[in-house]
């Protein structure tokens, strides 16, 4: 059965949108960091890489824009234009722009509007300058210098000895459909010299299933003996370098462009005498010398002297150039693992796994609880193996879905650098927690509330530099990201060292337009949480980023839609932090089955600390205060059975299940402890999506249909009514909480 063509083109889209991310990555490294060769290696690897694959679907356009950058990427990997500001400027906009013509030309099949074609033509105009090497209009800076060597350490002569020049050849895929036969060209270069060697290279050859007989695989090097001028030579290949990797090297080249040679194979993994043949660093001849003499070096115990030292030693090649070759092949042996430790499966396959592993722990628990009915003990002794299958099934599936966060993190170095840069103000973005996981759909949701976040800290929070300056900070200001485990939860962080919040103007703000009663004293807390109201805004103008009092509420209502919480804090003169508090999952979580009536409900196990019971003295004075002493603590409570409204007499035996969130702890009061549970989360419709304390809903074993607590909501409510009867109970009622 043939492979349906539409996913060798998702395939592309999806591949061509890492190698974006990835050059997007490495430019800004390029500008805030050091570089050296190997990094602009990979950058120009994956401009090929996009390049290549889009012709083999015959997407002209984006080869087209592709080469340009290519040509630009190859003159800065030669040393010919410096690496400098305006120009990962330019690069930055042209991935942005390439991966609009992915999105728009290979994804959806149209063509670009005006705008978009206005956009491209400028970018051309931009990179223009650099290709040729002519500075442009406004002044763009590019600067030609000589050739630069690798710096080495001399081991006797700088030069490869060879009367021949070596062609290394790496056809486009696609020459084939282009009308080219690269036997043809190969043949040619009799006409103009002595082919001595031909060495054909079939790495790429895929498996006999996967061959497209239109296809072209196979790489070629060459040894020519010629006078021709390298020109020359190039001109045979005229027609063949679009999308295609040749090099040529003259006779006596130097070691330093050998090394350079083989750090640019694409072949994948290659034995170090066939690596330094294949490059023309040695002859087939020497390196059966060389193994020869490694085979009489062979000890008893199996052990025998390196190929690479005793060529070094034979003066057949420099040790420079086996360390290359050497380097080369351990580069080629870890990108092998790597990928072999991953495989590209859909989202909706594994949307669907865990769908029917809920249905799965739905239908074990039904049959366990049918098998403690029967009082059969080796059929209860078999659904608790199942059982115990079923949980390890479950924690497998679920961490399938896991990602780490520093992906989406990352992505924020490119929206601190062109943010900061459109309003003057130099920010260093510093990210700790990358490694922190969360579910695959919490991480795409997630994304956009980060974004405004991060966008307003930079205009609101971050002072300009002159500001800085006068008031003692350092004149580069620094937003931070950090992410972390805590109780069966994830907490992001968005933290700026930056002005803070002016707690009287927001208060004066809320009061004018109605927000807070006038004779209110709220807490801080509760002043700066007034800017997630919709329509709240403090700011004195209008920017393009920010301002219009639209966004904030925006940001609230997303992350409490995926069950999560957000609580700002700050310091004037110090910086403001945001905390965003999320499930680790949406999917199925362990949880602890509690009873109030006639009523089930669970809490999620990861947020429950013990259980004990609540004392008829405190049952009592549950009348008048709603919190309990815990061994010297003071710990809030709540009454499920007043919350949910509960019909019927308390029970006679009352429990409290001690919970904490946030690092804030609190009681729930139920009528039965019915242990852990196996939580498949069922969201509830919107016609509840406004009930207090739950967020969402499970289905038991029998059949029946319980509620999920939202324990946020609840600690939340607490807390803050033990506050007020606190206050209530302060002399004159006139303490503000601060």
């Amino acid at each position: 059965m043939s492979a349906n063509p539409n996913q060798f083109l998702q395939t592309f889209i999806a591949e061509a949108h890492e190698r974006l991310q990835e050059m997007e990555e490495i430019l800004m490294h390029l500008e805030n960091g050091p570089h050296d060769a190997g990094t602009i290696d990979s950058l120009f690897r994956a401009a090929h890489t996009v390049k290549g694959s889009a012709g083999m679907f015959r997407l002209d356009s984006i080869v087209s824009f592709a080469h340009i950058i290519e040509d630009v990427l190859g003159r800065m990997r030669d040393s010919e234009i410096e690496i400098e500001g305006d120009l990962v400027a330019v690069l930055l906009d042209s991935c942005d722009h390439m991966l609009h013509l992915v999105e728009v030309i290979a994804e959806q099949g149209e063509q670009l509007d005006d705008a978009a074609l206005a956009r491209e033509n400028e970018l051309r105009k931009r990179l223009k300058a650099y290709q040729t090497g002519n500075g442009d209009a406004q002044g763009t800076r590019v600067s030609l210098s000589a050739e630069k060597d690798i710096p080495l350490t001399a081991s006797g002569g700088g030069e490869v000895s060879s009367d021949n020049w070596h062609i290394s050849l790496r056809f486009a895929q696609s020459v084939l459909k282009e009308g080219l036969d690269p036997l043809y060209l190969i043949r040619y270069l009799s006409n103009i010299g002595e082919v001595i060697s031909v060495t054909t290279l079939a790495d790429a050859i895929p498996a006999a299933a996967e061959m497209n007989a239109e296809t072209f695989y196979l790489g070629f090097e060459i040894d020519l003996k010629s006078s021709a001028s390298k020109e020359t030579i190039s001109e045979v290949f005229e027609f063949a370098h679009q999308g295609s990797m040749i090099h040529i090297m003259p006779p006596h080249s130097k070691t330093t462009q050998y090394i350079e040679l083989i750090r640019s194979l694409p072949e994948e993994e290659a034995r170090l005498g066939e690596l330094l043949v294949a490059t023309g660093t040695l002859t087939q001849h020497e390196l059966e010398d060389g193994l020869n003499a490694q085979q009489k070096s062979a000890q008893p115990g199996g052990t025998s002297k390196l190929l690479g030292e005793i060529l070094i030693d034979q003066g057949s090649v420099t040790q420079e150039v086996v360390q290359a070759a050497l380097e080369k092949q351990s580069q080629a042996k870890d990108t092998k693992t790597k990928e072999s430790r991953f495989i590209r499966v859909q989202a909706g396959k594994l949307d669907e796994l865990i769908n029917l592993v809920g249905e799965l722990v739905i239908a074990g628990a039904g049959a366990n609880m049918l098998a403690h009915l029967s009082n059969n003990t080796p059929l209860q002794e078999s659904t608790s193996v199942i059982s115990r299958l079923v949980e390890e099934i479950r924690d497998s599936a679920l961490k399938l879905r896991m990602v780490q966060i520093g992906e989406t993190f990352n992505r924020f170095n490119r929206v601190v650098r062109d943010v900061g840069r459109e309003l003057g103000k130099d920010i260093d973005l510093v990210i700790t927690g990358a490694e922190s996981e969360l579910d695959k759909t919490l991480i795409e949701k997630i994304g956009d509330p980060l974004m405004h976040l991060v966008r307003n800290a930079i205009d609101h929070g971050i002072e300009s530099a002159d500001k800085r300056v006068a008031l003692g900070k350092p004149e580069k200001g620094t937003l931070r990201l950090n992410a972390y485990h805590d109780s069966g939860s994830i907490a992001i962080e968005i933290s700026d060292d930056g002005a803070g919040l002016n707690r009287d103007k927001i208060l004066k703000k809320a009061r004018e337009i109605g927000l807070i009663p006038a004779g209110a004293m709220p807490t801080d807390q509760e002043i700066y949480n007034l800017i997630f109201e919709a329509g709240f805004s403090t700011a004195d103008t209008v920017t393009n980023l920010s301002g219009r009092g639209v966004g904030m509420d925006v940001v609230r209502r997303n992350i409490a839609s995926l069950r999560g919480t957000v609580q700002l804090d700050s310091e004037p003169g110090i910086g403001t932090t945001v905390r965003i508090r999320l499930p680790l999952t949406l999917a199925i979580i362990d949880g602890f089955r509690v009873g109030v009536g006639k009523s089930s409900y669970v809490v999620p196990l990861d947020m429950v600390i013990e259980c004990v019971e609540l004392s008829e003295a405190e049952r009592q004075a549950a009348n008048e205060r709603s919190y309990l002493n815990l061994r010297g603590e003071v710990l809030p409570f709540v009454l499920l059975r007043d919350h949910f409204e509960v019909a019927g007499a308390n029970a006679r035996r009352e429990n409290v299940v001690v919970v904490q969130y946030a690092g804030k702890k609190a009681g729930l009061v139920v009528d039965e402890l019915m242990g852990e549970f196996q939580t498949v989360i069922k969201p509830l419709g919107k016609i509840f999506s406004n009930l207090r304390g739950i967020s969402g809903s499970t289905i038991l074993g029998s059949g029946e249909v319980a509620l999920i607590l939202d324990v946020p909501s609840l600690v939340q409510q607490a807390v803050a009514r033990e506050s007020q009867q606190v206050l209530r109970k302060l002399p004159n009622n006139t303490a503000t909480a601060r």
